[in-house]
């Protein structure tokens, strides 16, 4: 079926997630009109950070859900009850929120701090505590498991180890492998075998400079020739810093990545020269303008 999904993929595209419009330190003017622009795009999942203040963040997520849950701004329509959406907390709509909050818990905090945002409903919290923490996360999903809360972590995850020893404490719901952080493509190929034989979704990290470009790749591999299946899968995209790249990845009207087709560009992240000149350490134009 290799070929089937191949083509299915490029005509319809990799399901993509947007975290550029829930950001802290973004006023409720800005995340709403993020939110909205996204929505236009075509996007139906959108991930927001959380951790600084737990009544900041409740009325952040009620701001995008009021959103995100109203007919009016959607442009792409997707069933509640689809399978893609399965188990997500979708609202009427079709659209799904997650939140991350990127290690600044120990466990107990964590629960006890997600478990006053289940009014925003969110489809799983994103990095609640240390990567290594196996137990923690464990611990961690357990507790909001009742709540229908999921665990995503994998951003700062080192190796196959780590995966192995969350898939087998049945600590996350959410794979997420981080191109960069991991050993290489075939230390990636460990832990997609892995989570495709216990059955848990992948949604790699993209957040930063070149990962979307890195990732789409590793997705594809992924639902062409290992788990055969991008149904609840979605993948993180974040919209600046593509200026940069030579081969950019790009996304079409319905927020899916598109498969890139150039077979020179390789893994998709050679930099213009002129980026490089700019801002590599120490001698760049950028740092020496700052001396």
């Amino acid at each position: 079926g290799k070929k089937e999904r191949e083509a299915k993929v490029r005509e319809i595209g990799y399901p993509a997630y947007v975290t550029s419009a829930g950001w802290l330190g973004y006023t409720d003017e800005k995340v709403a009109r993020l939110t909205k622009e996204a929505l236009a795009e075509g996007f139906n999942h959108f991930k927001m950070k959380v951790g600084a203040n737990v009544d900041d963040d409740l009325r952040r997520g009620k701001l995008i859900r009021s959103i995100i849950d109203d007919p009016q701004f959607i442009t792409v329509k997707r069933d509640p009850e689809s399978k893609e959406l399965e188990g997500k907390n979708a609202g009427p709509t079709g659209s799904v929120l997650m939140i991350d909050a990127n290690q600044v818990w120990d466990v107990q905090q964590a629960i006890d701090y997600v478990t006053k945002l289940k009014e925003i409903k969110p489809w799983f919290i994103e990095e609640p505590t240390a990567p290594d923490d196996i137990l923690g996360h464990a611990a961690i999903r357990k507790a909001l498991k009742p709540h229908g809360i999921g665990v995503a972590t994998g951003e700062h995850a080192h190796n196959r180890m780590v995966f192995k020893q969350l898939l087998q404490a049945e600590a996350i719901d959410v794979c997420q492998i981080d191109s960069c952080r991991l050993a290489g493509v075939s230390e990636v190929l460990s832990v997609l075998l892995m989570a495709a034989k216990f059955g848990v979704v992948v949604c790699p990290h993209a957040g930063g400079v070149g990962l979307c470009e890195y990732v789409i790749h590793l997705s594809l591999i992924d639902y062409i020739a290992v788990s055969g299946t991008m149904e609840r899968n979605v993948l993180e995209y974040v919209d600046h810093l593509h200026e940069h790249f030579v081969s950019p990845c790009s996304i079409n009207s319905k927020g899916r990545y598109n498969v890139p087709s150039n077979p020179n560009e390789g893994y998709s992240i050679e930099m213009h020269e002129s980026s490089i000149a700019e801002y590599k350490w120490p001698n760049g134009t950028y740092w020496a303008g700052r001396r």
